[in-house]
């Protein structure tokens, strides 16, 4: 039996307003703040750890689950966005990189990542030296590539179906939580601002150190420092909920991690400085001059609590602690003045930041052999114990202890 017309109109603006599924508001949120997750944690585990840097792989119920959930919230098609993240990588903060805020401003990678995704994915050069090795079978060819945007049009029609009218703002929510979050956030502000655990070669920073909210992708200078590690944390004070997932994937069979990041071993105190001792610290560069930093920045707070203690102005010196550990190419022309005028006004810190870069001449220089790199090495070891600096002699000793 037909219902009349007023009955029909009747049921169908309660369906436009609260669809198959009538969920108070807060019900509503959590089911967007769970899908936006899920599609997070796909990006993370499946494109970025497992697809681009082979950190660990994917057994096929969740790699194409998260192809699946990929195609359905976002669109985005394997090889584009991992010939595109390779690229950054090669070419980071040069002319090159498809979004870095050095190079083409913090503005427009924030606010136009994906605008820039976009044009990069159209680039066929790009595609074709960056995106080997990722999905080729028939699905991916006919279905994921073929048909990107359906996915995303099955979704939304999903989100009508489930919630009315209200599944449209369901729908933009989704729709916007990687761009926002991955292009603009971790790739912008994630080159910008934050803390650096290690002088990576890059502006790369940590934003947090609690990797929840973007699955672990907040740990940035983390990544850069280890890119192929498959464990965003390094720190014991840091969270990397997208590590979380992949150590209860491994524990059922669904996941095998195939690198961590480096973690360099202590030993006995050996005499002098050798060869096995160069290979540690070669191998551990990254954590070694982490170190370094932690006193080099326990020394200046001597020094400026010195000067306090005697009245001195302080400014100098609180200008330029931030730069004292830095790499001379990662200073601002800006801090440089305020730097030579801190190390003039202060031989410990002129020091240790000249120590600091012949330690790091180490590992740069190529044109040495093996025998004279480790020389090298048990010279530095002996001048650092000599100088009469507290931090310098007790580093130098944990130098000497450390095992690859």
């Amino acid at each position: 039996m037909l219902l009349p017309d007023s009955a029909v109109l009747s049921a169908a603006i309660d369906w436009l307003g609260h669809g198959l599924w009538d969920l108070a508001w807060w019900q509503v949120v959590l089911y967007t703040l769970v899908t936006t997750h899920i599609t997070i944690a796909a990006v993370t585990i499946f494109l970025h750890r497992t697809q681009t840097h082979r950190a660990m792989d994917l057994g096929p119920i969740p790699s194409h689950f998260f192809r699946f959930w990929l195609w359905l919230g976002t669109g985005m098609v394997t090889k584009e966005w991992v010939a595109i993240h390779r690229k950054h990588h090669a070419k980071c903060e040069t002319v090159d990189d498809p979004h870095s805020p050095q190079v083409k401003g913090i503005d427009e990678v924030m606010w136009r990542g994906a605008e820039l995704y976009r044009k990069e994915s159209k680039n066929k050069e790009t595609m074709e030296r960056f995106g080997h090795g990722t999905p080729n079978d028939w699905i991916e060819r006919n279905l994921y590539t073929r048909y990107s945007w359906q996915g995303v049009g099955l979704m939304l029609i999903i989100n009508v179906a489930l919630f009315g009218m209200l599944g449209l703002t369901v729908w933009a929510v989704q729709m916007l939580w990687i761009p926002f979050w991955a292009a603009g956030v971790v790739n912008g502000i994630g080159h910008f601002w934050g803390y650096r655990n290690f002088e990576a070669t890059d502006a790369s920073t940590n934003l947090i150190p609690w990797g929840i909210i973007i699955g672990g992708e907040e740990l940035h200078n983390n990544h850069h420092t280890y890119p192929t590690s498959a464990k965003f944390s390094v720190k014991k004070y840091e969270f990397d909920i997208g590590w979380v997932y992949i150590s209860l994937m491994q524990k059922i069979g669904w996941a095998k991690v195939k690198k961590l990041p480096p973690k360099m071993q202590l030993g006995d105190v050996v005499p002098v400085a050798n060869e096995k001792t160069l290979e540690a610290v070669i191998a551990n560069r990254y954590e070694v001059m982490a170190g370094y930093a932690r006193e080099m920045r326990r020394a200046t707070r001597e020094e400026l609590a010195q000067l306090k203690a005697k009245g001195a102005d302080l400014s100098v010196l609180k200008a330029a602690k931030t730069w004292l550990h830095r790499d001379d190419d990662k200073v601002p022309a800006a801090a440089r003045s305020n730097l030579v005028q801190a190390r003039a006004a202060h031989p410990v810190l002129d020091k240790m930041v000249t120590m600091r870069e012949e330690l790091r001449q180490l590992w740069l220089n190529t044109s040495n052999s093996r025998e004279q790199l480790a020389a090298d090495l048990a010279a530095w070891c002996h001048r650092a114990e000599a100088s009469g600096i507290a931090g310098l002699r007790e580093f130098s000793t944990r130098l000497r202890a450390a095992r690859a």
